[in-house]
């Protein structure tokens, strides 16, 4: 969730302060260019006074005082351009130049240089020139009237170079970026903290609910740190998984009670039946049948204590050898086995892994048990230890009928069985029993087919310690 939540916070702050930054950089650069402007305007206005009395053509007669007027202006125009680098000249409203600097500087028939004089002559300044951004290497051109009596009689016209007020905006963009990209990893890092703050309640609670699923019904939820909602949802989680447990600690104590309470009173009913069985001629069919009823209900019932027992012991972890343990499981069965017919065979190198031993042993033997049960006369049950990255496996394998794609789906279920084998000896509790068994010591049991035919079932025990 945080790597979906995070690019959306930051992209909408990088757009906040793009939003912000993009009209201050404008804004920048448009103070930068006006300053220019409004200087050029003083500028020209102050050589606009000088040449307001040198009216006179260049080809006429003017006196000594213009002469004297003109030589100043002159004079002004050459130190402007020697110290600013700044064209400027004025011209008369025929084109030709009254004073202008450098000397080889004219006024061009075309272009923005004409086009502001042009303006110029009809007796208002020249527009401000269009904007002119860094990547530019535009001129600024100002032209001024220079006005007698109400008359336009000369123009003066100023070409600037920009290349410093372009290095101010430019200066000035860097300090605006760099104000925005110490702002954007203020953002960025806000926007850490906060999505941290808003989403580790959420972790937690995700933990929590996996710890709970996978049989840890004691994990719960601390309610502290984040938002209000959340507190109050953890706390709400919490009550919701202490009901749960109390449920499920009720099914089990009565399932408990139950199968115990129920063994007296059937073990004297086996006891009358038996009793019977002594009045009625030897060999009744309807005694026997109901002895085998009254057996297998007295499995079913030490079968449902176990289950409930594995279901709320809880693992007694330590580094095992389950190579070791394996072989001591096939030894352990190898009489029934053979009294049926069927081989075992083991390869059980030294395997190290985190179980609890007692729960594994009872989890194997089930398996064995139900592999030796289904497995032909002549055939073989083969049992496989081997390390597989972060588990150690136990693999046994049987060669009977196997499983259909419905049935492989359903194996493991409380007193399921399939049609097929209702005629063979269980409770259908014995993989429910390894299941709760294993899951209590953090392992599982998968099954499979084995081709062409059988069952395989894989055992699953974590190869690290709980605090790993």
């Amino acid at each position: 969730m945080r790597t979906r939540l995070l690019p959306l916070l930051i992209i909408l702050m990088a757009a906040v302060l793009l939003a912000l930054g993009v009209p201050l950089a404008v804004s920048l650069a448009g103070a930068q260019q006006q300053k220019v402007v409004v200087d050029r305007i003083d500028d020209t206005a102050r050589f606009a006074a000088l040449a307001q009395f040198v009216t006179d053509s260049p080809t006429g007669t003017a006196g000594a005082f213009e002469n004297e007027r003109l030589a100043t202006l002159s004079s002004e125009l050459d130190s402007y351009y020697d110290v600013y680098g700044i064209r400027a000249g004025v011209f008369y409203r025929s084109g030709s130049a009254m004073a202008h600097a450098p000397a080889r500087w004219s006024l061009p028939e075309e272009g923005e240089v004409r086009d502001a004089f042009e303006e110029a002559l009809l007796s208002r300044r020249s527009h401000d020139p269009k904007q002119v951004w860094p990547w530019q290497r535009h001129n600024l051109v100002v032209a001024s009237p220079v006005i007698r009596d109400g008359d336009v009689v000369a123009v003066v016209v100023t070409d600037s170079p920009t290349g410093q007020m372009r290095s101010r905006t430019l200066h000035g963009w860097l300090v605006i970026g760099a104000g925005e990209g110490a702002a954007m990893l203020l953002a960025v890092g806000a926007a850490l903290r906060l999505t941290g703050w808003v989403l580790r309640p959420v972790r937690v609670l995700d933990a929590t609910t996996h710890d709970i699923a996978t049989g840890r019904l004691k994990s719960r939820v601390a309610a502290a740190g984040g938002p209000p909602e959340l507190r109050r949802l953890a706390r709400s989680f919490n009550e919701m998984a202490d009901n749960v447990e109390d449920v499920l600690e009720q099914q089990r104590a009565f399932v408990a009670d139950a199968s115990h309470q129920l063994r007296n009173p059937l073990a004297a009913l086996l006891l009358r039946i038996e009793l019977l069985s002594f009045e009625l001629p030897e060999g009744n069919k309807e005694i026997a049948s109901v002895q085998g009823e009254g057996k297998r209900l007295a499995q079913v019932l030490d079968d449902l204590l176990d289950l409930a027992l594995a279901e709320h012991t809880e693992a007694d972890l330590r580094i095992t050898d389950i190579g070791e343990l394996a072989a001591e499981r096939l030894a352990a069965w190898a009489p029934t086995a053979e009294a049926k017919g069927v081989r075992l065979v083991g390869d059980c190198p030294p395997t190290t892994a985190w179980a609890d031993p007692v729960a594994l042993s009872s989890a194997l033997d089930a398996v064995i048990d139900n592999a030796v049960k289904f497995t032909p006369e002549d055939q073989s049950v083969e049992v496989t230890v081997a390390p597989e990255g972060d588990t150690s496996t136990i693999v046994v394998t049987d060669h009977g009928p196997g499983l259909t794609d419905e049935e492989l789906a359903r194996v493991g279920d409380r007193f399921w069985r399939s049609g097929r084998h209702q005629n063979i000896k269980g409770s259908g509790l014995g993989l429910s029993i390894s299941r709760a068994l294993l899951a209590a010591g953090g392992g599982s049991i998968t099954y499979d087919r084995h081709e062409p035919h059988g069952l395989r079932v894989t055992v699953r025990v974590p190869r690290s310690g709980p605090t790993a």
